[in-house]
């Protein structure tokens, strides 16, 4: 029998890390960094590449966060985030924010967003600022479902693309 036919329960825990990584490396995503704030105004961030748009009436959309997390608890204490969209040239920022270095904050400028407060980046392409609607249990990451307060776009700059493990600039078509 085949693998395709197999019951469903037979199938799972098939697929090593290494496969995953590879299969879903080769899908090319954005680079972001998820931002927010602690109860006492203590800035946090990570580097996330799993964005995606959910709804636009009402605006919303997710941002997956592994656990355990202090920018996840602060997300949860907050109940807001905001999602900066790396451009190009970006790529130290990214580094700086996907590293296990507690803080990341130390040597990058942010301002605090217009609506909710979570820290902005300058230069990125573009950021949206989020109160959290829910959160959802996957594996060992968290889906964050936030709906759009606030956003702002750079037209001018180019985002900031990871693929095969790889950073990666996105040029427009000629």
């Amino acid at each position: 029998m085949s693998d395709r036919h197999q019951p469903v329960e037979t199938l799972l825990d098939q697929v090593d890390l290494s496969t995953f990584r590879s299969v879903m490396g080769s899908l090319p995503t954005g680079v972001s960094v998820v931002t927010s704030v602690t109860a006492d105004g203590q800035p946090r961030g990570l580097t996330c590449s799993a964005v995606c748009s959910v709804s636009a009436s009402p605006p919303l959309l997710l941002v997956c966060v592994k656990q355990p997390s202090a920018t996840l608890e602060a997300i949860h204490e907050s109940g807001a985030f905001a999602v900066n969209f790396l451009s190009s040239g970006m790529e130290d920022t990214a580094r700086t924010f996907a590293s296990p270095v507690p803080e990341r904050f130390t040597d990058v400028p942010w301002s605090p967003g217009k609506r909710t407060g979570a820290p902005v980046l300058p230069a990125t392409v573009a950021h949206a600022e989020c109160v959290l609607t829910s959160s959802h249990l996957a594996g060992d990451h968290q889906i964050l479902v936030g709906r759009l307060v606030h956003g702002d776009v750079s037209p001018a700059r180019t985002p900031l693309a990871y693929w095969r493990a790889q950073f990666s600039e996105v040029q427009p078509a000629a």
